[in-house]
């Protein structure tokens, strides 16, 4: 919080966090702060009662929001002070961009891969047969995971990772809300592609970092993320890939998704029993 304080500290921002039933002293170490934001940002604290999901989280902040730009942010982030003055620098002077993304760094300072094209069917069935990792740079077989993105320059991208958004409120009104078909997962790649369909473009700016601590709230629960995320996916190719010609297609590909999850499952259930008896 005090580093997105210090970014901050050139605006005048409504902070809107939502809580998700945490049991642990989030919720008082954010009302022992609100003293010192109320001095010159606005603050709104949502104590859901029970865990509702991360898509219903974003949509009940969004709801809440009146600013000209609009930033959705993950905990497991951390910005910079020079962070926001270029993107938003950058929605103002590109009238058609609807979401601009920074570079994520690792703990470490190195790269980490931020930004996904939309997947296809067969992008899973590389991705099951290992041919993604065979191939990394490949723009066929790691095509999703965008293997040969230069990381290095400013480019328009299909989906950067959730943990960060800045958009601005005209586009949000245009797009809509988060769709709650997603509890969790392609939530973010779904409003994505609303933007781009929308006629909106996306851009990355590399020139601009913040540090991700990947996946620190879902390895929390990893045995239940996998199974939500392969849910998620086999409803993100039933919404974008409709009617007769896909039906067949997309039960083979739910097919591919449970056997996935299933040794993803028995492996995560493995190892970490095997780490706990060692």
């Amino acid at each position: 919080m005090q580093a997105l304080l210090r970014a901050l500290s050139l605006y005048q921002a409504h902070f809107i966090i939502i809580d998700n039933a945490s049991t642990d002293s989030t919720v008082s170490r954010i009302q022992s702060m609100q003293s010192a934001l109320a001095a010159q940002h606005l603050f709104t604290l949502i104590k859901n009662k029970t865990n509702v999901g991360f898509t219903k989280a974003v949509n009940q902040g969004l709801a809440q929001c009146c600013s000209q730009y609009i930033l959705i942010l993950n905990p497991d982030t951390q910005l910079f002070p020079a962070t926001l003055p270029p993107l938003i620098k950058f929605l103002e002077l590109h009238q058609a961009c609807g979401i601009v993304s920074p570079q994520f760094l690792n703990l470490d300072g190195s790269i980490q891969a931020s930004c996904r094209r939309f997947p296809r069917h067969r992008d899973l069935l590389f991705l099951a047969v290992g041919l993604d990792k065979l191939f990394s740079q490949s723009k066929i077989f790691n095509h999703w995971k965008m293997g040969d993105f230069d990381f290095r320059s400013l480019q328009k991208v299909d989906q950067p990772q959730g943990a960060f958004l800045l958009t601005h409120r005209t586009a949000v009104k245009q797009v809509g809300m988060w769709d709650e078909k997603f509890p969790m997962f392609f939530s973010d790649v779904d409003w994505c592609r609303r933007f781009i369909a929308k006629g909106w473009e996306i851009f990355f700016l590399p020139d601009v970092q913040i540090v991700h601590d990947k996946g620190t709230s879902i390895h929390r629960n990893r045995l239940q993320m996998i199974w939500s995320s392969h849910r998620s996916f086999y409803d993100y190719f039933k919404k974008y890939y409709p009617g007769k010609i896909w039906q067949f297609i997309n039960l083979l590909t739910a097919g591919l998704l449970i056997l996935m999850a299933i040794l993803r499952s028995l492996f995560l259930v493995l190892t970490t029993s095997y780490w706990e008896i060692k």
